[in-house]
C-alpha cells in the first residue's frame, strides 16, 4: 500500500508548473519595467512644465521689450525699426495648370506640392529668392507666436519612418527630436517661432499643413496682395489669412 502511494501522479503536472513559472517571471519583468517608465514619465512631465513656464517668460519679456524699445524712440522723437523677421509662413494658393518648369521645381524644394498647403520657412538671402520664384503661386508673411502655435497644435502632424502621424502625444516627438533636445510640442514651437539651431530637423519633422479653404473665399489669386489680390508677401497680414484657413 506504501508503494503505491508513493507512484501516485502528481496533481498539477509538471509542465503547466513550468509554465506557471515561466509567466510569474515575465509578469515581474513587465511590472518593473512599467514601474521604471512611470518613473521616467513622472519626471520629464516635471522638465516639460519647468520649460513650458520658461518659454512663456522668454515671449512675456520678448514683447515688453519691444512695446518698450517703441515707446523709447517715440520719447526721444525717433522711429523704432524692428528686427528683420527670421520665419516666414508660405501658403500655396494656385494649382497645377500653367506651371512653368523653374516655379513648379520652387514648389517641390518649399514642400508645396498641393494647393493650400503650408509650410515654415528661414528667411535668408536664398529662400527669400525662392520666394520671389514662386510668387504669384503662393501667399506668404511672417506668423505670430499665437498662429504657430495654433498650426501645430490643431494641424501638426509628424513624419515618422515616411509615415503621416497625428502629434498626438509628446512621446512620438521625443523619439524623433530628442537627440536635438525637443521632446516635447512646446519646445517644437519654440525652436519653430524663435528659428533656433534646430530649425530645420524640426522642420523637416513636421508634415507640411494641409489647410481648409480660407472662409469667405479669396479676392483674387492672380493679383498680388498690393493691387487688392492674394498673392505675394503680406507681412503680418498672414495671420488673418491662417485663422480662416486653419
Amino acid at each position: 500500500m506504501a508503494g503505491e502511494a508513493e507512484k501516485k501522479v502528481p496533481s498539477v503536472p509538471e509542465s503547466l508548473l513550468k509554465k506557471r513559472k515561466r509567466y510569474a517571471v515575465i509578469k515581474a519583468k513587465r511590472i518593473k519595467a512599467q514601474r521604471v517608465e512611470k518613473k521616467a514619465r513622472r519626471v520629464t512631465r516635471k522638465l516639460i512644465l519647468k520649460r513650458a513656464e520658461s518659454y512663456h517668460k522668454e515671449y512675456r519679456e520678448l514683447y515688453r521689450r519691444e512695446i518698450r524699445l517703441n515707446r523709447m524712440a517715440r520719447k526721444a522723437g525717433n522711429y523704432y525699426v524692428p528686427a528683420e523677421p527670421k520665419l516666414a509662413f508660405v501658403v500655396r494658393i494656385r494649382g497645377i495648370n500653367g506651371v512653368s518648369p523653374k516655379v513648379r521645381k520652387v514648389l517641390q524644394l518649399l514642400r508645396l506640392r498641393q494647393i493650400f498647403n503650408g509650410v515654415f520657412v528661414k528667411l535668408n538671402k536664398a529662400s527669400i529668392n525662392m520666394l520671389r520664384i514662386a510668387e504669384p503661386y503662393i501667399a506668404w508673411g511672417y506668423p505670430s507666436l499665437k498662429s504657430v502655435r495654433e498650426l501645430i497644435y490643431k494641424r501638426g502632424y509628424g513624419k515618422i519612418r515616411k509615415q503621416r502621424i497625428p502629434l498626438t502625444d509628446n512621446s512620438l516627438i521625443e523619439k524623433t527630436l530628442g537627440r536635438s533636445g525637443i521632446i516635447c510640442v512646446e519646445d517644437l514651437i519654440h525652436e519653430i517661432y524663435t528659428v533656433g539651431k534646430n530649425f530645420k530637423a524640426a522642420n523637416n519633422f513636421l508634415w507640411p499643413f494641409k489647410l481648409s479653404s480660407p472662409r469667405g473665399g479669396m479676392n483674387k489669386k492672380t493679383t498680388h496682395f498690393v493691387e487688392g489680390g492674394d498673392a505675394g508677401n503680406r507681412e503680418d497680414q498672414i495671420n488673418r489669412l491662417i485663422r480662416k484657413m486653419n
